[in-house]
Formats: structure tokens, sequence, C-alpha cells
């Protein structure tokens, strides 16, 4: 399998002919869905969901989406094909086996009302959560770990991932940071920082790794 990072949350999973598309949001090239049939999309915040970007895609080709029932509502009248999920479902999508783990985003702050989020653990190996900190209770091979944003802490990060214990981190939704950002967050994932026991890693845009 391999994986390309396309900018903030967004990933394309690909195994010989088969390509998936994670998160394809507000930030990221809609062009990353040229010629690609089956998407997933974690939640509804404009950074993971792009319906303008959705309904596009769709009326030039065939498009499968599988997400969660507050993004699937916002989909009505969509010209392709809209398949609601929840935690604990599992599918199947370009031949990829997917579970469905997670229910809810992760708090904001206690006057902001939290809105549904899932989390994709794609053919066993690799876990997207979307914005949540979702531990699956079953082995990950590579995390995706959403590296920043306003609702959590770097310290709970590292406790994160080694609650989940997977063999590999690969940072996303770092849309936000900096360089100097990026350096810091990656100090504390990686070696320098107190520990976690999994391989800690950044990828570019569109940048390609081989899981």
């Amino acid at each position: 399998m391999q994986i390309t990072k396309y900018g903030h949350a967004c990933v394309a999973l690909e195994a010989d002919d088969r390509r998936l598309v994670i998160d394809p949001g507000g930030l990221t090239d809609p062009a990353v869905l040229a010629g690609v049939t089956d998407v997933l999309v974690t939640h509804e915040h404009f950074d993971h969901f792009s319906e303008a970007t959705l309904r596009a895609a769709a009326a030039e080709h065939e498009l499968r989406v599988w997400t969660n029932s507050a993004v699937a509502a916002k989909l009505a009248g969509f010209g392709g094909e809209v398949r609601t999920v929840g935690d604990g479902s599992v599918f199947t999508a370009q031949g990829f086996e997917i579970l469905v783990h997670g229910t809810w985003h992760a708090v904001l702050h206690r006057d902001i009302p939290r809105v549904a989020n899932i989390g994709f653990l794609i053919d066993g190996t690799v876990f997207h959560p979307g914005d949540a900190l979702t531990v699956p209770g079953t082995p990950v091979d590579t995390l995706l770990l959403p590296v920043h944003g306003p609702w959590s802490t770097t310290g709970q990060l590292v406790d994160y991932v080694r609650e989940v214990a997977p063999a590999r981190v690969r940072a996303i939704h770092d849309g936000a940071l900096n360089e100097v950002g990026r350096a810091m967050v990656g100090g504390l994932l990686g070696d320098g920082g107190p520990g976690t026991g999994s391989q800690y890693r950044h990828l570019g845009i569109g940048e390609t790794e081989s899981l």
C-alpha cells in the first residue's frame, strides 16, 4: 500500500490500481479527486469536507462518498452516491476493507457544540481518526496523527500514540503550522521527545510513501 499526502488532513491510499481518498476538504486541491470513485469523509468541518468539491467531481464521473449522517445530510441531491456509516460499520471500498471507529469530534470548548466525527481503519493497518483522539482498540500499523488543532496539546498526542501503539506515525492536520511549528511538534513526538515507541515522520505535500 502507498500513501500520498495532499495537504492538511487529506491523504490518498493506493494499492495496485485501486485508489481511495480521505478528507478532501477546502484546503486541498480538488484535482486530488480526478478519476477517484470512492471518498471517505470523517466529519463536516471545511478543512475535511468540501461540498462544492465533491459535487463538482460527481458531475464529472462516478463517485461514492462514505461518511457519517451529518455530512450525508449536507449532500442531499448529490449527483453521486452517499453511503452513511458509523461506529462499528464494516464495508469495502475499492477493494479496501474499512472499519469505522468513533462518534464525536474532540472537544473544542465547552461552549462549542461537538459535531459527529468518525475514524477509518483501512485494511486493518492504517488509521485516520479525523479530528479526534479515538483509540481503535485493535492493532494499528500506521497512525495518521492530527498533530495540530485548537483541541489538543502535543503532550496529549504523546499519550495518545502510546495508547494506540502503532509501528509508525505519519503527521497530518498540520496546515496551520509553519516550519518552526512542525519542527517543535516533531521534536516531541520523535526521538527528541519523552518517547512513544513509534516511528514518527512528517510527510510533505505530494509526498508518497510505501507502507
